[in-house]
């Protein structure tokens, strides 16, 4: 029987095989699961610093925009950070948007008066099959407790964000993992990977290289739907990179989610966004920004693999990792772990 999920190419693993291995960083989830309502929210933190005045380098990659995103703009033009990242439901996206502003307010009481406005980053895919998205059931309380929750022991597969989404037609979800890259034989660094996983066709599931969706068709044809979902992929990692690499890095993303069978269709919003804690940059310019020696272009292969691997590996996790879930109008979406124990008898 299968009792473990595949692991992905050769590069090792943190500690944990999330992308709290990248230090510091925590993850909260705040879950609503009641009949209709399928839905929350997730919040990565780079730091446990105010991440208004202490930014971190970022920058984003849109595979394909089909999406709802707050905050891409001005992280593209910058290339900082300034709030936690937040992950939810597309019509949720204003309400946590609002929370994270006005989180930013109370602890900084001149945004946007004396100083500037914070950029929240909110980034969302759409729950709509498994939840009644109308009802706009998240609010800036999920988003606090979620928040106030965030640790460095990530729960995986239908909750918070996850908790409505649809991967392969099956139940998907949050999703984390991690490699560690070697550079020049010397330099240790890690990439960490959370994925909000809503996307795929069936029948082009790709499982550890295996072409598992054309085994489950043939057992259960699923119904046929057009690829409209979404992923949203958050790469954080402890090398020295600037905005520019960091989008580099994000691009590599795409790597990992095409090897799970995405074509990344017409109606899939495929977003994906690298940022870096090896150093920050202040809020307040009464000083020189920081100096700092970044990892050479020609030595950052080895964080790529890291990075498409780590991608890979978390939506295997979210699926290995999502329970079945019946939502609104009794809408289902079954596990892929029971199925697979049911094939390998």
């Amino acid at each position: 029987m299968m009792d473990q999920p595949p692991r992905i190419g050769l590069l090792d693993a943190g500690a944990r095989d999330a992308i709290t291995d990248v230090a510091g960083v925590t993850v909260g989830h705040a879950t609503l699961a009641d009949g209709g309502v399928q839905t929350g929210v997730t919040v990565i933190h780079p730091h446990a610093r105010d991440p208004f005045l202490h930014k971190v380098p970022a920058a984003a990659a849109v595979i394909n925009g089909f999406g709802k995103s707050v905050g891409l703009v001005q992280l593209d033009e910058l290339g900082q950070l300034e709030t936690p990242v937040a992950l939810t439901n597309t019509f949720s996206v204003p309400a946590i948007a609002q929370a994270q502003i006005a989180r930013c307010c109370a602890a900084n009481p001149e945004v946007g008066r004396a100083w500037s406005t914070v950029n929240p980053l909110v980034l969302e895919c759409n729950d709509g099959y498994l939840n009644d998205i109308q009802r706009m059931a998240v609010t800036a309380r999920h988003y606090d407790l979620a928040c106030a929750s965030a640790g460095v022991e990530v729960a995986q597969g239908a909750v918070g964000a996850g908790r409505g989404m649809s991967s392969f037609q099956l139940k998907g979800g949050i999703g984390t993992a991690s490699r560690q890259a070697l550079l020049c034989g010397v330099a240790r660094y890690t990439v960490g990977a959370l994925v909000l996983a809503n996307y795929g066709v069936q029948a082009n599931l790709v499982w550890g290289g295996q072409p598992l969706g054309r085994r489950l068709a043939a057992r259960q044809p699923a119904r046929s739907e057009p690829e409209k979902g979404s992923i949203i992929m958050v790469l954080a990692t402890d090398a020295p990179l600037d905005a520019r690499q960091l989008r580099r890095l994000a691009l590599r993303a795409a790597a990992g989610l095409a090897r799970t069978g995405s074509v990344y269709g017409h109606g899939s919003g495929d977003i994906a966004l690298a940022f870096s804690t090896a150093y920050t940059l202040p809020h307040l310019p009464t000083g020189l920004m920081p100096a700092v020696t970044l990892v050479h272009e020609a030595l950052l292969d080895p964080l790529f693999q890291a990075g498409a691997d780590s991608v890979e590996q978390a939506i295997v996790h979210a699926l290995w990792h999502a329970q079945a879930v019946t939502g609104r109008d009794g809408h289902r979406r079954d596990a892929l772990r029971p199925l697979l124990q049911a094939m390998d008898k």
